[in-house]
């Protein structure tokens, strides 16, 4: 049967007489955003290949909705040492019912990109089990899944480019191009995923700031940000205590959403090195013209570049291998564009490494040192990758401290070869809050739950800055009454970073917990260290009976 061909503006894709598209749904679940730029580069091959892509991030995509899709490709990231990112664990769980038909999926066609780091024991573990479970539910895999490796001199971009190259052929015999229709070169300057124009200054003031209308997140005000570890301690740990006008409701172990902003000295010198200083606070309007590529979450329609860069846009991460790529799109110094070819080629991937990765090197020193780049506007959101929200374990009960969520948070500072410190962007932001200061605050639901029948013995094991969630169970049950707790801390030195250490001892005092320590360092000369894995060996009868015998429940966080 012949076929009629159509294409929309944002995303062209032919559509077949009888009205199918001829479509994808690319789904990811990500961490730290790598998975989410995979699947915007999965996205952008189908638009090559006149294939409309639905991208969603599985943490806003509705789980039952896999039984009536066509063709699936998904983008997972790793998480610790093997476990599957947050936003996957709703469809992991429904894929786990033992009373799903073995042909369930018998209509569905997928493939699947894992990343992981083969330094770790379980390497893509979440990618190889999804992988298994589709196929175990009578799905058919069109392309072997890919596994981007970390410890590749490439990166992920070694088992990348070729899975991708291998998904495009597969996707082509499931979907034909007809004679007249021709696949589109990756090569040159791909289009922007946004339109940008110059808006009013009426138009700003009247744009509202998508978050306030988000019903999970808060306005809270700070009102105690303290550091708990000793001043002349390496590590900086501190207490915050984040106040709100109304009623909030979370659990013990749920997760308080920080959106941090860059600090303002660095997004001015930026905005200088690449030359949009003089346009940074003129009204803009942006207009999403690739439904397929991702924008960052809450992002507001009319807005500045100084907004953007201070809230939206990294420009203060290590950049991939992509940012080079789309980099040297921009550059016109010929020294300039022979060094990005040469990062870019197989020969150069060391190179790269030793440029970028080894010492961290953030964008906004790459683009100091790249000063022919002319970055149009309407590319910002190709080059630069979205600042991501940052959860925090919630260390506080609702119920003791109502209108209130307490967190413990470690700053993130540490030293490379370079001479400028490097400091974790979310964490920098927090550790500057004054009391007074007013951010928005999102609350998800963790991983924790606590047993129905409170009497239920708990040992929480929450060393370093893990004791926070152990903090909010502890503050919940002894709140109601419930004295069975035991915790094991672990630290480096007793008197240097014993997080809430006066609270420990006080609930011992009481009866209502017991508290099990093991202090690293305080050790004497010639002693092995002790940590908590040997306390627990010394407490092992004890443990035996409070988990083996009276069904207590084991929670960990570290």
């Amino acid at each position: 049967m012949g076929r009629i061909w159509s294409a929309m503006s944002s995303s062209p894709a032919p559509v077949a007489e009888d009205g199918h598209e001829r479509s994808v749904t690319v789904l990811y679940a990500t961490e730290t955003g790598t998975a989410q730029e995979v699947a915007d580069r999965i996205a952008a091959q189908c638009r090559r290949i006149h294939v409309r892509a639905r991208v969603h991030n599985l943490e806003t995509y509705t789980p039952d909705n896999l039984i009536s899709e066509d063709l699936v490709l998904f983008s997972v990231a790793t998480t610790g040492s093997g476990r599957e990112p947050r936003a996957l664990t709703p469809l992991w769980n429904l894929l786990l019912r033992s009373d799903l038909p073995r042909d369930l999926f018998e209509d569905l066609s997928f493939a699947v990109f894992g990343l992981g780091d083969s330094a770790y024991e379980k390497f893509c573990w979440p990618a190889k089990l999804l992988s298994r479970r589709l196929v175990g539910l009578g799905a058919g895999e069109i392309c072997a899944r890919g596994e981007g490796d970390d410890q590749h001199h490439l990166g992920i971009d070694g088992a990348f480019e070729p899975w991708l190259h291998k998904l495009s052929e597969a996707i082509l015999e499931l979907y034909p191009l007809p004679p007249s229709v021709k696949v589109q070169s990756a090569d040159g300057l791909p289009p922007a995923r946004v339109s940008i124009t110059d808006a009013g200054a009426q138009t700003l003031t009247a744009c509202p700031n998508p978050l306030d209308d988000d019903p999970q997140h808060y306005t809270a005000t700070v009102s105690c940000n303290r550091r708990i570890t000793a001043e002349d301690w390496y590590q900086d740990v501190r207490h915050f205590e984040l106040n709100f006008d109304q009623d909030i409701r979370y659990e013990p172990g749920d997760v308080a959403v920080v959106h941090p902003e860059a600090q303002p000295a660095d997004v001015d010198a930026f905005l200088v090195s690449v030359g949009f200083d003089s346009t940074a606070d003129d009204p803009i309007t942006i207009t999403h013209i690739l439904l397929d590529q991702s924008l960052p979450q809450f992002l507001p329609p009319t807005t500045t570049l100084r907004t953007l860069f201070t809230k939206h846009l990294d420009i203060s991460a290590v950049p991939r291998r992509s940012f080079f790529a789309l980099l040297r799109q921009f550059v016109s110094d010929e020294l300039e564009a022979e060094r990005l070819d040469e990062f870019l080629s197989e020969e150069g991937a060391d190179e790269l490494y030793e440029y970028c990765q080894r010492p961290r090197r953030m964008i906004r020193e790459v683009l100091e040192e790249f000063r022919s780049a002319d970055i149009p506007r309407e590319y910002i959101f190709d080059l630069f990758p979205p600042i991501r929200p940052r959860q925090f374990s919630i260390a506080s009960s609702v119920k003791r401290h109502p209108r209130q969520v307490d967190l413990c948070v470690a700053i993130v500072r540490y030293k490379t070869m370079l001479r400028i410190p490097r400091l974790g962007l979310c964490t920098d932001y927090m550790s500057r809050l004054q009391p007074g200061d007013k951010l928005p605050i999102g609350l998800m639901k963790g991983l924790f739950s606590l047993p129905q029948d409170g009497a239920t013995p708990i040992v929480c094991v929450g060393p370093g800055t893990g004791v926070a969630p152990m903090r909010s169970i502890i503050e919940d049950r002894t709140y109601d009454g419930f004295y069975n707790n035991t915790l094991y801390f672990g630290c480096r030195c007793e008197s240097k970073d014993q997080h809430y250490a006066a609270e420990w001892h006080a609930y011992e005092e009481s009866g209502s917990l017991t508290y099990r320590t093991a202090f690293s360092q305080d050790v004497p000369e010639g002693t092995p260290r002790r940590y908590v894995q040997d306390v627990m060996r010394e407490d092992s009868r004890s443990i035996w009976r409070l988990l083996g015998v009276e069904g207590g429940w084991l929670l960990i966080s570290g």
